[in-house]
């Protein structure tokens, strides 16, 4: 039987942005470190709760994506909603990680490095081809080299990425160097990753096209911010967030590539191939555990899917900030005058986020799984429908936005030249 969510409050002051705010007024901080054990730190915690402030905080307390489970709320957002026998799931994992996923990683000597790429410092034409890189990039307009910018940011806040695969249940690295499966892959799969914000941060440096010190700005905000992709450290809503994750980034290096080459710049182009290529392979990992999680478990895994699309992929970076941008302006913050020029340069798009979802419809044949509760069916229903609702969203979105005028908007990474949006 599940336990009373009226056990369980927060431990953080201020809510989460864009999370459940409710926080009543309790005496002392309870924790529940996971649906799958639940416990009681401070039992008198609720004794100057009022019988409306233990109801709201039922209501407040559950998990769209695990109903059936006892979550805590931290910082206004609910947490460890992974079950027991969900739990178990994750658990009976193990060989399927190390036989059909594990592959998807590269070993060291087979991978690229940043280096590859760039010119060589101890080699006699180092300063030439610097040069060439220089004179290359001289072409690249400043809505690319805003886009370019972004997503380099977003790859150097791996560090986050890291912690946050760190905090889901089940799969976590509890000593640093696990030696399970799970504790592997993430610090491989990190590894891999480290390459892309490397290699994209000295390409960009070498070409004195962009201001480095604000982009570093940019990056030290963005690591101490975080981000909040709302996965309630549970692993069914993980997975299903990097399975989306992945390939929105691989679309979005592609067509970073393909309009390098467009501008000239094809050394360029081979980089962002590249990363994309690797962004690919993590994609099929990623979606290939939701697969199996989907034949384990089709009702809580359907579940998981719905609940991520009503919260909504949030980009990594989505908190970026450089410390300038919202004094000024329209006051949007950089996060979100980056998106419009993503969307502009067709980059990244909306309709880029809904053929995601429709692929991994088809992917999953999410359409022919069979959910037997109430609820996995209510959330297949949800996501078979989903993608012909936001084209509608879409088609007006874009029909207003035809007929509004283009705005400035300055970016510091570009010494402030103005790009029209």
């Amino acid at each position: 039987m599940r336990a009373s969510r009226a056990t369980r409050a927060t431990r953080c002051g201020a809510a989460a942005e864009g999370a459940n705010s409710f926080q009543p007024k309790l005496k002392g901080s309870l924790v529940n470190p996971s649906g799958a054990r639940s416990r009681l730190a401070k039992p008198n915690a609720l004794e100057s709760a009022t019988k409306a402030d233990i109801e709201a905080l039922e209501r407040a307390v559950r998990s769209e994506a695990a109903p059936d489970a006892s979550p805590v709320l931290i910082c206004g957002q609910v947490c460890h909603s992974l079950t027991k026998e969900r739990e178990e799931i994750i658990l009976s994992m193990e060989d399927f990680m190390q036989d059909k996923v594990y592959k998807y990683l590269k070993p060291t000597e087979k991978c690229w490095q940043a280096s590859d790429y760039l010119p060589d410092p101890a080699a006699e034409d180092f300063i030439p081809r610097v040069q060439e890189l220089r004179e290359r990039t001289l072409a690249l307009p400043d809505d690319y080299l805003v886009v370019l910018v972004g997503d380099m940011v977003t790859e150097e806040a791996l560090p986050t990425y890291m912690s946050m695969l760190n905090t889901i249940d089940a799969t976590k690295d509890e000593t640093g160097s696990d030696d399970t499966v799970w504790g592997k892959w993430t610090r491989e799969w990190t590894a891999e990753e480290n390459r892309h914000g490397d290699l994209l941060n000295k390409y960009l440096y070498l070409s004195g096209r962009v201001d480095m010190r604000q982009i570093e700005v940019t990056i030290q905000n963005l690591i101490g911010s975080g981000m909040c992709p709302k996965t309630e450290n549970n692993p069914y809503l993980g997975f299903m967030y990097t399975s989306f994750q992945e390939r929105a980034t691989k679309v979005s290096h592609g067509n970073t590539g393909r309009n390098a080459v467009k501008h000239g710049d094809a050394a360029l182009g081979e980089i962002c191939a590249q990363i994309a290529s690797d962004e690919a392979r993590h994609e099929k990992a990623y979606q290939l555990i939701c697969e199996e999680l989907f034949r384990k478990d089709p009702d809580g895994m359907m579940m998981a899917f719905a609940d991520m699309m009503k919260k909504q992929i949030v980009m990594p970076a989505h908190l970026m900030d450089d410390g300038i941008h919202t004094t000024r302006g329209s006051g949007n913050s950089i996060f979100e005058d980056f998106e419009k020029v993503a969307a502009a340069t067709e980059t990244y798009t909306t309709a880029d986020y809904v053929d995601i979802i429709e692929y991994l419809l088809k992917r999953w044949k999410v359409e022919t799984i069979k959910c037997t509760s109430e609820d996995g069916q209510r959330a297949q229903d949800y996501v078979c429908k989903l993608p012909n609702r936001l084209r509608k969203l879409m088609e007006r979105a874009e029909k207003r936005m035809k007929k509004g005028n283009k705005t400035e908007v300055q970016f510091s990474w570009v010494y402030d030249r103005p790009i029209f949006v």
